[in-house]
């Protein structure tokens, strides 16, 4: 334990909850060590960023020299190798993108991806088009902005009023029984269906007034991990068109192989104006995320400079050189360890070890994965059918005995979040499930 005085904020905790944090000295593969020399399984991929394990020597070496070469040069009226290079990269593994914006984080990434849109529209004649729809239990990040596209109470709604709002549209999801959350029971075929129904009546009724409808890629991550059923993505991504209406697909949390895909939306047969990366874009080493538009959005914001079309946006940090020369040498790696494949046989494993020692656990209510994240959601009462009370920390609960049991956990409410480094080997998965389920069932009688 850290024992001096800190200054430090913890994010999206409760500190008073905490009297010391455990202070981490170095990484290695798929272990943190802390000051005392202890040991834990990465278990979440240091908030679901990693992809080659701590300390990989090719990255670090990427780093060393750009660090070296050029530390930090702005894109404003200037461009560096590290950038374009990245933006080439970014471009050719998503189908109809053509120019990148770059960020420090994808709270960012999505706040630049909503002005785009709002800014398209102004472009094109069209003013009014001043709405966001979006996805109940979606999650885009913890900016004002980014939060008015989300609908996840716990983390939002003691900001709503300092919020715009955004209209809120049904998702038929792995493991969902609710329809539009009313507690009607239905079948997941039908379910899908009558949520396109209501997306397509609501879109085409309102289709005058909203910009963008953004939605994350595949499943959302936040919400606790809710995986989209098949087609669903595709479905929404053809009513988008029938209405004119931008998509905006957010991959920060589910691109780069976390599902299996490097490009989930290409996956799910999606075809959105705007993509946002982040997150994994590093390989989990450095900040920074990306937001792709297409041609035909790009290009509503050229003209004469007295027509004030240019976008008016930009950080300081965007597209630094040595996050983006690690960027360069994470894709690289991508495609020199033929990581997708690697994902798909991992995730298997993953999958087969949680059913095998979390099946029957009566802790243990759903379990939802898709690739190399699994959302473990606690039952509480002694029945799989009850979720754990609200009021107790699962948190604090669920980390200390993670820790005692040698693996980093972190939980989103009542559900306890797998996602390790995609570089994870079976016999790590073997360790990381063994040790979360013994963490699950010590820390059931707190809970």
């Amino acid at each position: 334990m850290n024992t001096g005085a800190s200054n430090v904020w913890h994010p999206n905790t409760q500190m008073s909850e905490w009297d010391v944090f455990d202070s981490i000295s170095s990484g290695d593969g798929v272990w943190l060590t802390d000051s005392k020399g202890f040991r834990m399984i990465d278990g979440v991929a240091s908030m679901w960023c990693n992809v080659w394990g701590h300390s990989n020597g090719e990255i670090v070496r990427a780093i060393s020299r750009q660090a070296a070469r050029l530390q930090h040069s702005p894109l404003f009226n200037l461009t560096h190798e590290p950038a374009e290079k990245l933006a080439r990269g970014l471009v050719g593994m998503s189908p109809g993108m053509h120019r990148v914006l770059y960020s420090e984080n994808g709270s960012s990434a999505v706040e630049t991806a909503i002005k785009v849109a709002f800014q398209y529209w102004t472009n094109e004649g069209d003013a009014g088009r001043t709405a966001i729809a979006s996805f109940e239990r979606g999650y885009h990040g913890d900016t004002l902005g980014a939060m008015s596209a989300g609908h996840v109470p716990e983390f939002f709604e003691r900001y709503r009023q300092h919020m715009f709002d955004a209209i809120e549209l049904p998702v038929p999801v792995q493991g969902g029984a609710n329809f539009g959350g009313g507690g009607e029971a239905v079948a997941a075929p039908e379910m899908l269906q009558r949520c396109i129904e209501d997306i397509s009546d609501v879109l085409s009724a309102r289709k005058d007034e909203i910009a963008a409808v953004i939605m994350e890629s595949g499943a959302q991550m936040a919400g606790g991990v809710r995986v989209f059923e098949p087609s669903f993505q595709e479905q929404v991504s053809g009513i988008c068109r029938e209405n004119d209406i931008l998509l905006i697909v957010d991959e920060i949390a589910t691109g780069f192989g976390r599902l299996g895909p490097m490009c989930v939306y290409s996956a799910e047969r999606s075809k959105p104006d705007i993509a946002v990366y982040g997150k994994m874009l590093t390989g989990g080493y450095l900040p920074l995320a990306a937001t792709l538009a297409t041609r035909r959005v790009y290009e509503s914001f050229l003209g004469a400079y007295d027509e004030q079309r240019h976008l008016f946006h930009g950080h300081t940090f965007a597209g630094n050189p040595i996050a983006a020369a690690a960027a360069n040498k994470n894709f690289s790696m991508y495609k020199k360890y033929d990581m997708v494949s690697h994902v798909s046989k991992a995730s298997k494993t993953l999958a087969d070890r949680i059913a095998e020692h979390m099946s029957s656990m009566e802790e243990v209510g759903e379990i939802r994965c898709r690739g190399l994240v699994a959302g473990i959601e606690l039952a509480g009462g002694g029945s799989t059918a009850d979720p754990a009370p609200p009021g107790a920390s699962a948190n604090r609960t669920i980390y200390e005995a993670g820790r005692k049991n040698g693996v980093y956990l972190r939980t989103l409410g009542n559900v306890v979040m797998l996602v390790p480094p995609l570089a994870i080997t079976a016999p790590e998965i073997d360790m990381l499930v063994e040790r979360t389920a013994k963490a699950i069932r010590d820390a059931a009688p707190s809970l």
